[in-house]
C-alpha cells in the first residue's frame, strides 16, 4: 500500500525524535490532574502533520493535540496520536508509541503503531493482514476467560470520571488469570493482535486511542466491539479480544 510505504519512514523518524528525549521532556503541562502533554507530544504531532500535508494536502487530519484539520470534501481522514503513553514517557518508562490510522468515512483502511524503544512496528491494511515488522500477527487461542491475560486502563482523573472502570476491574479480576495496566492503549491493542494479551477493555475511549490499533486487531483475527457487543466506530466503551473470550468479557462489563 503506497500510503504505508510513505508513512513508515515518517513514523520511524518521529520515534527517533521521541527516544532522544525519553525521560527528559520539558514544558510538561496538564490537560487534567494526571493528563499530561509535553513539548514532545506537540513536536511529534507537528512532524506528522507537516509530512502528511506535504504528501496528501487534501486529506483531513484528526489529532489528539491539534484537533480536527479539515480536508477536501469526501477525502480520507488521518487519525493521529503522536505520543500514546505520555505519562510513561515523562517518567522515562519506555512503554509508549506513535499511532496513526487512515479511514474513509467511518471505515478504517490502515493502521500503524510504532514502539520505538523496542523497534516494533505494527501495521495493517484492510484485507491485507496484520504484521509486526515483517512477521504476520495472529491473536491467541485462549478459549476461556479463566486462562486469559487481560489489560485495561483508567481515566486520568478518577475524581471526575463518570465511569472509573474500577467496578469492571474488580469484576474481571477473579474471572481471569491476571490483568495488566500498562499505560498505552494502542500498545495494549497491538499486544492483543500479537497474542501476548488475550483481551482488553476500557470505557470512554477517544478515536485516536483506538482506531490505529483496532484494524491491527481485526486483521490479526481478533474482534473489537462496544460493551453492548455492537460493531464499533472505534470510540466509546471498547472491548478487544482474540474473539474466543469476547462474549465472556462482554457478559461482565455489560453487567457492571
Amino acid at each position: 500500500m503506497a500510503i504505508l510505504d510513505f508513512l513508515i519512514p515518517v513514523v520511524r523518524e518521529v520515534g527517533r525524535l521521541l527516544l532522544e528525549r525519553l525521560g527528559h521532556a520539558q514544558s510538561v503541562q496538564y490537560k487534567g490532574r494526571a493528563n499530561l502533554v509535553t513539548e514532545m507530544d506537540r513536536r511529534s504531532e507537528d512532524h506528522l502533520i507537516r509530512a502528511i500535508r506535504d504528501r496528501y494536502p487534501q486529506y483531513a487530519i484528526l489529532s489528539e493535540e491539534a484537533g480536527a484539520l479539515p480536508g477536501g470534501a469526501g477525502q480520507p481522514e488521518w487519525i493521529l496520536d503522536p505520543l500514546d503513553g505520555t505519562t510513561n514517557y515523562v517518567h522515562g518508562l519506555p512503554h509508549f508509541c506513535v499511532a496513526v490510522a487512515l479511514r474513509t468515512g467511518r471505515d478504517l483502511q490502515a493502521g500503524l503503531v510504532y514502539h520505538p524503544y523496542v523497534d516494533e512496528l505494527y501495521w495493517a491494511e484492510r484485507g491485507g493482514g496484520a504484521f509486526m515488522n515483517s512477521t504476520p500477527l495472529r491473536v491467541s487461542q485462549t478459549a476461556v476467560l479463566d486462562d486469559a491475560l487481560l489489560a485495561t486502563g483508567f481515566p486520568s482523573d478518577l475524581s471526575r470520571a463518570a465511569d472509573t472502570n474500577i467496578a469492571h476491574f474488580l469484576a474481571l479480576m477473579p474471572k481471569s488469570q491476571a490483568i495488566r495496566r500498562l499505560g498505552s492503549a494502542s500498545l495494549d491493542l497491538c499486544h492483543v493482535a500479537a497474542g501476548r494479551l488475550d483481551g482488553y477493555w476500557q470505557p470512554n475511549m477517544l478515536l485516536w486511542d483506538v482506531a490505529p490499533a483496532a484494524i491491527i486487531v481485526e486483521e490479526s483475527g481478533g474482534r473489537v466491539s462496544h460493551f453492548a457487543g455492537s460493531a464499533t466506530p472505534y470510540e466509546g466503551n471498547i472491548v478487544a479480544s482474540n474473539g474466543q473470550i469476547h462474549g465472556a468479557i462482554l457478559e461482565v462489563v455489560k453487567g457492571e
